[in-house]
């Protein structure tokens, strides 16, 4: 611990972010990074407390409290605040495999479990992260590092979204040859194709694969296995396969009018945004434009809020983003002590950038869409909500929301995106592979394995536990990798 007292000396600074009317007239990042003496100066804000919370990742009240990478994290502030930035990139590097993604698009799972913050501002561990990577980028350190000797065993990763990378990243550091199969023409997953611009510039995934190539790791595009290429094929080819294909099948809202055009799933407007982004800079107007349209985003979490912001890019006339649960506190309530998950309310980008230029907040808490209208071509038109409330299931003893008669309205909604979750992974893939499901249509496995029921084919992330956060990704594939690669050898050093 360098500095006792750093915590009452200095006050939390984060990265500056643009104001919002200015960000809004570009797809970039918009976050500045703090001045290197700056950044140093929040690393001695870190307490190095007894028990380290913020690198825990327990699960408290079914939610994580900490990192569920298990980052070193008082270790590497403190290195940070000593200006060891060189020993710092080890240290975070030991447990992280892609911190320049999850130092841009997690939700800082370690910072809502920092000491600091149970009567204060957390340490801004996300930001030293980022900072730390982008260290060792500028200054050779994340350079690729080949393995010193290969196994003779062959792996396929099918997806390369975080899990299936870091599946990839482990295994080939042990010396196994990986190849890794994407049906997109990028690689990324939606990381590339699910996370917007804003949040995650597309060079920086980039950046990483070409380290990956380097190292030895082999990327194949434009490969739909199960389509493309049979199952039967890659198990006879490689020694062990692992399906790291997301929790790809979008949740549907049905109601009548639901097949009016210019109803979406958000996850295909986001990639048409940001696939015409990188194809043309939007020149080439094959994506889905919100421009002069009045937006309805059904759904409240993440994918919901980028929604909200790239519609306002594409130039929207309006937004409304519908939320079926109230508004959540704006403090932490009692039954939600720290260091718990604290179930409070966020206001997002998107929604900074809605109020901004429309002046009001664009949710609409406790409301589901009831029907949509066609116009004579069969373009949604019109939508109409109703009211919900929270209420007794008779028969299952469980609360459900319900309409509140006589609650209904009507809007008007030239474009709709259905930003309502996923419900696991897509059949064609888990047919294909002859793998058993669960009840969640996740691939099943027995508790804390990742083995499927067919021989030599494992699972990880999204598909295997259901939609979850980026860095559970990353950790599923890590742990996946050293179940495979015991099986494969025998026993394993990852």
């Amino acid at each position: 611990m360098g500095k006792p007292t750093g915590f009452i000396d200095y006050e939390r600074k984060d990265a500056r972010a643009e104001e919002p009317r200015e960000r809004i007239k570009h797809y970039n990042e918009f976050h500045i990074p703090l001045p290197t003496e700056e950044q140093q100066r929040q690393g001695a804000r870190c307490m190095d407390c007894g028990v380290p919370f913020c690198q825990s990742g327990l699960m408290l009240g079914g939610m994580a409290s900490g990192c569920p990478l298990n980052n070193l994290v008082p270790e590497w502030n403190d290195l940070i605040y000593t200006g060891n930035w060189e020993q710092a990139f080890e240290r975070l590097k030991k447990t992280n495999p892609f911190p320049e993604f999850t130092g841009r698009v997690c939700p800082a799972l370690c910072e809502a479990a920092c000491t600091c913050g149970l009567n204060g501002e957390p340490v801004c561990s996300k930001q030293n992260e980022l900072s730390i990577i982008e260290y060792g980028y500028a200054n050779g350190l994340a350079d690729a590092k080949l393995p010193k000797s290969r196994t003779g065993k062959k792996v396929a990763v099918i997806g390369s979204g975080p899990a299936g990378l870091s599946a990839a990243n482990s295994l080939n550091k042990r010396g196994h040859q990986v190849t890794v199969y994407e049906r997109s023409d990028r690689v990324g997953g939606l990381m590339m194709y699910g996370i917007p611009n804003m949040k995650l510039e597309k060079q920086i995934v980039d950046r990483k694969i070409k380290i990956m190539e380097e190292e030895g790791i082999i990327f194949k595009t434009n490969t739909d296995v199960g389509k493309d290429v049979k199952a039967e094929q890659l198990k006879k080819e490689y020694d062990s396969i692992i399906l790291a294909c997301g929790s790809s099948h979008p949740r549907d809202i049905e109601v009548p009018g639901r097949d009016a055009k210019g109803i979406y799933f958000a996850v295909d407007f986001l990639k048409s945004t940001t696939k015409a982004l990188l194809d043309s800079g939007l020149k080439d107007n094959t994506y889905i434009s919100a421009k002069g349209k009045n937006v309805m985003v059904i759904g409240g979490g993440d994918t919901g809020n980028d929604c909200v912001g790239t519609s306002i890019r594409h130039g929207a006339k309006s937004v409304i983003q519908l939320e079926m649960m109230p508004k959540l506190p704006d403090e932490r309530t009692e039954n939600n002590p720290w260091p718990e998950w604290p179930r409070v309310c966020k206001t997002d980008y998107g929604q900074e950038e809605a109020i901004a230029l429309f002046g009001h907040d664009p949710r609409t808490y406790q409301t589901t869409v009831k029907e949509f209208k066609k116009n004579k071509k069969g373009d949604v038109s019109k939508a109409v909500i109703v009211k919900l409330e929270s209420k007794k299931d008779e028969k299952t003893g469980r609360m459900t929301m319900a309409e509140v008669p006589g609650t209904e309205k009507e809007i008007s909604v030239d474009l709709v995106l259905i930003a309502a979750g996923f419900l696991g992974s897509e059949s064609y893939v888990t047919d294909a592979f002859g793998v058993k499901l669960n009840e969640r249509t996740n691939v099943a496995t027995e508790p804390d394995s990742f083995c499927t029921n067919v021989k030599n084919v494992f699972t990880a992330g999204d598909m295997h536990r259901g939609q979850s956060l980026v860095v559970w990704a990353i950790r599923e594939g890590r742990e996946a990798a050293r179940e495979v690669d015991l099986q494969m050898m025998g026993y394993t050093n990852l």
